[in-house]
């Protein structure tokens, strides 16, 4: 008789491990690796994102940093030119920073919250959180869950996979949009989860150019606002609403025009007063080539081709007529011998190549040494960023037709 409770015992041991005993579900993962990455009171993530636009690839280097509750500091360096981003939430804000150019965006923005960032870890727990259908399959040994995400402003990514070990460490994150292509992978080389980070590792000031006068810092001081006073969020502390970017922050209906040396280039709407011109270089920019979108809406043309120059170089401004009327706004990114911040209203957005300053109707961003400023009333996000995601340095669209034009 004990042989034979033995015998039972064995075969249930047995059982037990070949029906995959402690076997983990989708929930116990999700569950799992929620506490994995809430428990973390800081945390400093590497690797690298790729991001698939037709048949192009561009791939950063990126390394995220993390302090509950809020702080957060995203370096992203282009590896094909170099190029270095930083978005920053601190204290006093968010931040789009481009140390090359010795300029900031500010956003009045609840991100990373309100959109799926592939490269954080409190943006992954969150969109499994707002998911009641997250599936899971082991691959390789690897638990891959697959869940929802929310990119306000791309609709077209639709769900991501994240890549688990055993161990809740994660190794890779896949976007994919409606036909099951991958248009964004993050590749994750290291996690610390015990970086013991402080909020001076969070500082705007770490940004300013080294090479700038040694009055920057002051400068800068002067120009963020008071973080205590929430209801002037779109004012300087002294009341100029000249650096200020999108349709929101006009504060007087005197504007400026883009074709006067004294404007930004913002485009009439978003730039006011004489002062609406920041502290730059003054080295002349000249634009070597006016460049193009490949893409505009349909019974759009282009209507309007105009050069000025200014103080600091040229200025292209590009007007397009039709059912969808819009301008571009062109010329020669030079760095600023201050530190320059302007207040967006809106949330930062990465583009292909570059983060870029998103608000209601408009899209400011850099590439190739070229800024950019794209608005108009008729377009919607979505065909504001076909627009400017189809910019070709060598061709022209007139009438609605794409034709060869230097």
């Amino acid at each position: 008789m004990l042989i034979v409770k033995k015998f039972l015992s064995l075969c249930g041991m047995i059982l037990l491990l070949t029906t995959g005993c402690g076997k983990m579900e989708v929930a116990d993962v999700v569950k799992e690796f929620t506490n994995h990455v809430e428990n973390a009171k800081s945390y400093v993530l590497k690797g690298t994102m790729e991001i698939y636009s037709e048949e192009d690839t561009f791939t950063y280097s990126v390394e995220a940093n993390f302090l509950k509750d809020n702080f957060y500091k995203v370096q992203l360096v282009n590896q094909t030119n170099n190029h270095e981003q930083v978005i920053l939430r601190n204290g006093d804000g968010v931040y789009v920073i481009t140390p090359s150019l010795n300029k900031s965006f500010k956003f009045q923005s609840e991100w990373p919250d309100n959109s799926s960032q592939s490269y954080l870890l409190k943006a992954i727990v969150n969109d499994l959180a707002k998911d009641s259908e997250v599936t899971m399959e082991e691959v390789d040994s690897k638990y891959v869950v697959k869940s929802k995400v929310n990119y306000p402003n791309n609709t077209d990514l639709v769900y991501q996979k994240i890549f688990l070990d055993k161990d809740m460490n994660l190794s890779r994150v896949e976007v994919y949009n409606n036909n099951d292509v991958v248009k964004i992978k993050v590749n994750v080389s290291s996690v610390d989860l015990k970086a013991s980070l402080k909020e001076d590792d969070f500082k705007l000031e770490d940004y300013v150019n080294q090479n700038a006068n040694s009055t920057n810092s002051s400068d800068m001081n002067q120009q963020k606002p008071n973080s205590n006073t929430s209801n002037n969020e779109g004012n300087s502390s002294t009341g100029d609403t000249s650096n200020c970017v999108g349709s929101n922050c006009q504060q007087e209906e005197e504007t400026c025009d883009p074709k006067k040396e004294n404007c930004d280039s913002k485009t009439p709407r978003d730039c006011t007063g004489d002062d609406c011109k920041p502290s730059k270089d003054k080295t002349t920019g000249v634009l070597e080539d006016i460049v193009y979108p490949l893409y505009i809406p349909s019974n759009t043309y282009l209507s309007g081709k105009d050069k000025v120059n200014t103080d600091v170089g040229e200025r292209v401004i590009l007007t397009f007529g039709g059912d969808k009327n819009f301008v571009l706004v062109e010329e020669v990114a030079q760095a600023s011998k201050e530190f320059d911040i302007r207040r967006v209203y809106g949330d930062p957005l990465m583009l292909n190549v570059t983060f870029s300053a998103i608000s209601e109707n408009s899209l400011y961003w850099t590439s190739n040494n070229v800024s950019y400023y794209l608005a108009g009333n008729d377009l919607s996000n979505e065909e504001i960023l076909n627009i400017a995601k189809n910019i070709n340095q060598s061709t022209s669209v007139v009438n609605g037709t794409v034709s060869n034009e230097k």
